[in-house]
């Protein structure tokens, strides 16, 4: 007669339980949840300064949200790429898994490229984190320099972030012979995270703050 893990494993079909994960793998679910707490906590509290002061909204559709989807467009590319890196690896192709990820990792450097331009035009405009532009403050007067403490704040944590995944996919990519199909997973788990939390940073941050050209 069958014991009842015999039996429960009879009934998956698949040779294992349908709740085990190794331990890798729920770490990083457990750092993924524990710092979406950490980026929703910011974005709230974004949304609630943003409602309780006089707001500029200087992003003009040319050239500033034309440049900034062109940054999500690199990052959501570098997500497909984590994809086919993954896939690969599930395949036991290594060689061709490490190229896909050193090309993740090379559109991640991209990413954070561009917004280093970006902060560089919008600190030349004269916008600090305590600070905002001349131009901005005369145009909406009453304005409050939390927009450049918020801006660079979001911004900057999750190019933080995108700069320790490029760093970890460079690691994962030197060692993917020796290391398992999981940790491969594990490392887009991470890569994914990254891409989902500026698929909310992008609309907040951009997309409510278009110049209206009133």
């Amino acid at each position: 007669m069958a014991t009842e893990a015999e039996a429960i494993v009879n009934d998956w079909g698949g040779g294992v339980h349908p709740y085990r994960v190794g331990h890798r793998k729920l770490g990083m679910w457990l750092f993924i949840m524990s710092d979406s707490l950490t980026f929703s906590a910011l974005l709230i509290g974004y949304a609630y300064v943003r409602a309780s002061n006089v707001w500029p909204t200087p992003f003009k559709f040319s050239p500033s949200i034309v440049f900034s989807s062109i940054m999500t467009l690199v990052l959501l590319s570098s997500s497909l790429t984590m994809v086919m890196a993954v896939s690969a690896s599930a395949h036991a192709k290594r060689s061709t898994a490490r190229k896909w990820i050193l090309a993740t990792a090379v559109l991640g450097a991209t990413f954070i490229v561009l917004h280093l331009f970006e902060w560089r035009h919008l600190i030349a405009e004269g916008l600090t984190p305590f600070q905002l532009p001349a131009e901005w403050s005369e145009r909406w007067p009453g304005s409050t320099p939390l927009f450049g403490a918020t801006f660079f704040g979001i911004t900057g944590m999750h190019m933080f972030h995108v700069f320790t995944g490029c760093i970890y996919l460079l690691v994962v990519a030197g060692r993917v012979k020796k290391l398992k199909h999981e940790d491969i997973e594990i490392s887009g788990l991470y890569w994914h995270f990254v891409d989902l939390v500026w698929m909310f940073v992008f609309p907040m941050i951009y997309i409510l703050s278009v110049d209206g050209g009133k």
